[in-house]
């Protein structure tokens, strides 16, 4: 690979530190490009140290010319690019800058791995996507997105238990009355949903993981459906008119009293780069034990 996009907070003098060192290793390795967000050309330039090699583009189109993407930051910074760089059929590469970088592949020690990248010495860890559509009532599309993670109905910033009903290929399966309801593909069921009490999932397994959050039930539990179901939460709560469908902790969309939220495994994965041969339950226990 020789032209690789740059992303990060370049508002933070740490991490816009970091990328430019990182950087600056690409070149050095025999990178003929670097392609950052045009936005963050000035900050660079204030900072004494944009190159030749820099290739400043608008945000789409950088995703579209990188041949792959690295991203300095945390699990939410990885969430967000995939977003951008699943359609679009471009890997990711994660650099962990925040707490727990459970998805990142290197930390900033570890910026000699990089060689790899240029020389294609790596394994692509595809993972699947979920899509989601906000349908309303009396039909058609309102809203869609999609998740590396999870999508989360709640009744947003206040703590009030909700009324939902699940449907699997049109067919009703259940009815929750909880905080919430998590949808969540295997790469998301190690986050919101476990901390939920669901299941913890192989990322490379099929599967489509539904975890109740708090029910106000004894026999409400997780379920995991096959990966081709076409699944569905209604909003039948009366004492809401309005509750809050959550995307990857980052897309916010309102949901009104006889709307329902369709979910099915997405047609586009998300691609990682990865150099390392640890697998997935490896990762999880070093992750993880951080915080124990």
């Amino acid at each position: 690979m020789r032209n690789i996009a740059l992303i990060t907070n370049f508002n933070i003098y740490e991490k816009a530190n970091a990328a430019l060192t990182v950087a600056e290793a690409l070149i050095g390795f025999g990178a003929e490009s670097v392609l950052i967000a045009s936005q963050n050309k000035d900050k660079i330039f204030r900072m004494h140290r944009s190159r030749r090699e820099f290739t400043y583009l608008p945000l789409e189109e950088l995703y579209r010319e990188a041949e792959a993407i690295v991203v300095l930051g945390g699990d939410g910074s990885l969430l967000d690019a995939a977003r951008r760089a699943a359609p679009c059929g471009k890997p990711l590469l994660g650099i962990n800058m925040g707490h727990l970088g459970y998805m990142s592949e290197l930390e900033m020690s570890e910026i000699d791995y990089l060689k790899r990248l240029i020389t294609d010495e790596y394994e692509i860890d595809r993972r699947a996507m979920l899509h989601v559509a906000v349908k309303r009532e009396g039909g058609g599309v309102r809203a869609e997105a999609y998740a590396l993670n999870d999508a989360v109905i709640s009744n947003g910033g206040v703590s009030r238990i909700v009324d939902l009903e699940l449907y699997a290929g049109g067919e009703p399966v259940t009815l929750y009355r909880a905080d919430g309801v998590i949808v969540a593909t295997p790469t998301g069921s190690t986050a919101y949903s476990m901390s939920a009490g669901g299941p913890v999932v192989d990322p490379h397994l099929s599967g489509l993981c539904v975890t109740p959050i708090c029910s106000h039930s004894l026999t409400a539990r997780p379920i995991i459906f096959r990966d081709d179901a076409d699944l569905a939460l209604k909003n039948i709560c009366q004492r809401e008119k309005m509750l809050c469908l959550t995307v990857d902790g980052r897309l916010n969309f309102e949901i009104y009293r006889g709307d329902s939220v369709a979910f099915s495994r997405s047609k586009i994965d998300t691609l990682f780069i990865r150099f390392k041969k640890s697998g997935f339950y490896n990762r999880l226990k070093s992750k993880m034990n951080s915080y124990n």
